[in-house]
C-alpha cells in the first residue's frame, strides 16, 4: 500500500512537471492539486492493471519491433486515461485535442511524445523518491 501511495505521488508530480514542459497544444490539463492527485490515481491503476496485461499480450509485436510498439502501448494507454479522466471524473485533460476534438495526427504525436517525456520524468522521480 505504501508503495502504491508513493507512485500516485509520484504520477502527481511527474504530470505537474510534464505540464510544465509541454505546450498546451500537446497536453492541457486544466484543475487544481486534487484533480492532478485523481488523475495521478488514474494512471496509477491503469500502470498497475491494465498495462501488464496488455504489455503481456504484446510480447510477439514488441520482438518484432525490437521494442518500439511499447512507445505506442505507453501512448494509447496515455490516451486511455485521457478518455477516462474526460469522461468518468469530468476532469479536463487534453492530448492534442483528444478525447474532445476527435483523433488526429496531433493527438498521435502528442500521446507519443507525452508519454516519452512521461516516462522519463517517472523514471527520474521513481529514482530520487524510494519505497
Amino acid at each position: 500500500m505504501k508503495g502504491f501511495i508513493l507512485a500516485v505521488a509520484a504520477g502527481a508530480i511527474a504530470f505537474a512537471l510534464m505540464l510544465q514542459i509541454l505546450p498546451d497544444s500537446m497536453i492541457a490539463f486544466s484543475g487544481g492539486t486534487q484533480q492532478l492527485i485523481l488523475l495521478a490515481l488514474f494512471v496509477g491503476v491503469v500502470n498497475a492493471v491494465v498495462k501488464p496485461v496488455v504489455n503481456l499480450l504484446s510480447i510477439p509485436i514488441s520482438f518484432l519491433t525490437l521494442g518500439l510498439a511499447g512507445f505506442v502501448i505507453n501512448a494509447a494507454l496515455l490516451l486511455g486515461v485521457a478518455y477516462l479522466a474526460q469522461n468518468f471524473a469530468q476532469l479536463d485533460l487534453t492530448i492534442g485535442g483528444w478525447p474532445t476534438s476527435g483523433m488526429t495526427a496531433d493527438t498521435i504525436l502528442g500521446a507519443v511524445v507525452a508519454s516519452m517525456v512521461l516516462s522519463v520524468i517517472t523514471t527520474a522521480v521513481g529514482l530520487v523518491v524510494r519505497d
